[in-house]
């Protein structure tokens, strides 16, 4: 008796069509996990820029110091590697004295052009705000 070694099923080659449809929707799937990290990896990196800038601001004793601390600190927390596309530094040091705060805005713009096929806008603005106490007993220069 002679076996049949080959299946005569209608499904021969079923795998290749449903790969070819499949794959399109894998890749958006790996660029939407790719943005959704961008975009979380910028946000911690903004929080942590932003609590920085806060507590560097307050431990100068001039508030124009202060907004150049903050600034400065922001700026290179932010840099490396470029996170975003612009960034902005407010600060407020508007009670800027003993026992006073200073708060520290940050916003970056993060660019999602280059994560093509998905429809995503091409920029998204994330912002973080941060406030650090001033040290009651030290002197505080206007």
């Amino acid at each position: 008796m002679r076996r049949r070694l080959r299946s005569e099923d209608s499904d021969a080659g079923s795998i290749s069509v449903e790969l070819t449809l499949l794959t399109p929707l894998l890749v958006l799937l790996v660029l939407f996990v790719v943005a959704a990290g961008r975009l979380a990896d910028a946000q911690a990196r903004v929080d942590q820029a932003t609590y920085s800038a806060a507590r560097a601001a307050s431990l100068s004793r001039d508030p124009a110091i202060a907004a150049r601390a903050a600034r400065s600190t922001a700026t290179g927390a932010l840099d490396r590697p470029a996170a975003c596309a612009s960034l902005n530094v407010d600060v407020d040091a508007t009670a800027f004295v003993p026992g006073g705060t200073v708060t520290v805005q940050v916003t970056c713009v993060v660019s999602l052009a280059d994560l093509t096929g998905l429809g995503l806008p091409g920029n998204r603005t994330l912002s973080s705000t941060s406030t650090s106490p001033l040290d009651r007993f030290r002197a505080v220069t206007r």
